[in-house]
């Protein structure tokens, strides 16, 4: 007898938004496989998880190798079951599967002569399974699109009124943010992913349309999904040779270890963005929504490192921009002057983009900083030595 998790719908709380029909699909509508993939991403909390017992099980061949597991559950479950290590974290791990959203699709394995996405794909009788035969390169992308403001990592003299920079977002992310700023890209799981080769296509050719020199990556995040980011830097290098060409990459860091950096930078990318969320571990577990104590501390020392290694090794070849989260619900003011006082340690001139964090997705009951607020902030940050500050605000941004 097994014990495997599934999920119910409460129809309490049941808004029938439609979101679980058209962007976050269930892959396994007739019988649940808890993939969890309808908990994390409804915005009304309506899916609930609960044990189940079963005593059903399939054989499936994982490597050559035989396993009798639950009938009811995913391939990634069935890998973790059998012996595998999933990893969370960049270089950890048998197979790599950071979002578990089905977006980002780092986690495929061979399974019967096809490619599938091991978190949300379910296991049938007699499977075969191979975890060492080299994917391709995919990923659900949105885009490209062209901006005035940018990202994290544009250079604060060039934001204004004409476009600056095209960009694509990426689907699937580590973290669970309940106020995700952008959930309908972080979830989605229903749209047909592509190459890094025809992504850095269309962006090539989107800053042909607009007249622009930069080129964006965001998400959801980017940086799940190593083999195909590093691929679609490399592809964009080769489609814009010129000095011009700028390429950027927004991130919340928590996944940039220094050797991932290394590579992307190696790749072609020339901006870089990183978003410290709050310098305190109880914070930052209260805006990503990570509830493992131990993987919440590996990611916020990831992304504060991830910022230090970019100063001390590539500010000279690469401009740095900082994200930093803000809304008073989410983050003190004793707090916010910390997060200022340490980035100011590692670099005064840095560029902080402060972003004005507003209700949306689960978080619907924030309350958007006005822009007087936003403005004071700035000033709280240039006090404690950073020189180099911009807010977001409902009425633009402003700074340095």
């Amino acid at each position: 007898m097994f014990e495997i998790t599934k999920i119910k719908l409460d129809p309490k709380k049941c808004h029938n938004c439609g979101f679980c029909r058209t962007v976050s699909l269930c892959p396994s509508p007739k019988d649940c496989i808890g993939c969890f993939v309808c908990v994390w991403s409804c915005p009304y909390e309506a899916r609930v998880p609960y044990k189940h017992r079963s005593d059903e099980t399939v054989v499936i061949k994982i490597d050559g190798t035989q396993y009798e597991v639950p009938k009811w559950i995913t391939l990634k479950r069935a890998l973790e079951i059998s012996g595998y290590e999933i990893g969370a974290f960049p270089g950890e791990g048998k197979v790599s599967a950071p979002c578990s959203l089905g977006g980002c699709y780092s986690c495929l394995v061979e399974a019967d002569g096809r490619f599938v996405r091991a978190c949300i794909t379910p296991v049938k009788e007699g499977m075969e399974v191979f975890t060492n035969k080299e994917s391709p390169a995919l990923r659900i992308v949105h885009g490209p699109a062209p901006h005035s403001v940018g990202g994290k990592a544009t250079p604060w003299w060039i934001k204004g009124d004409r476009y600056i920079e095209v960009a694509i977002w990426t689907a699937g992310c580590n973290l669970r943010c309940p106020q995700c700023q952008n959930y309908h890209v972080t979830y989605d799981n229903s749209t047909k992913p592509i190459s890094p080769e025809k992504a850095a296509y269309v962006l090539t050719r989107a800053r042909k349309i607009y007249r622009v020199d930069r080129m964006a990556v965001s998400g959801g995040e980017p940086t799940t999904n190593r083999k195909w980011l590093v691929k679609l830097f490399k592809e964009l290098k080769k489609l814009n040779p010129d000095e011009k060409a700028r390429l950027h990459l927004d991130s919340n860091g928590t996944l940039l270890t220094k050797d991932y950096i290394d590579e992307l930078i190696e790749a072609g990318v020339t901006d870089i963005g990183v978003e410290p969320k709050g310098a305190r571990l109880e914070t930052f577990m209260r805006i990503t929504g990570v509830k493992d104590k131990e993987l919440a501390s590996k990611y916020q020392r990831t992304q504060w490192e991830a910022l230090k290694y970019l100063v001390d090794q590539y500010q000279e070849k690469v401009f740095i921009g900082v994200g930093l989260p803000y809304n008073r619900a989410l983050i003190g003011w004793d707090e916010l002057l910390e997060v200022g006082d340490k980035i100011a340690s590692i670099k005064s001139d840095l560029q902080v983009v402060v972003l004005d964090y507003f209700p949306t997705f689960r978080n619907r009951s924030l309350v958007r900083p006005s822009p007087e607020e936003m403005l004071k902030v700035k000033e709280a940050l240039n006090a404690v030595g950073l020189s180099t500050v911009i807010v977001q605000t409902s009425a633009g941004h402003f700074g340095p």
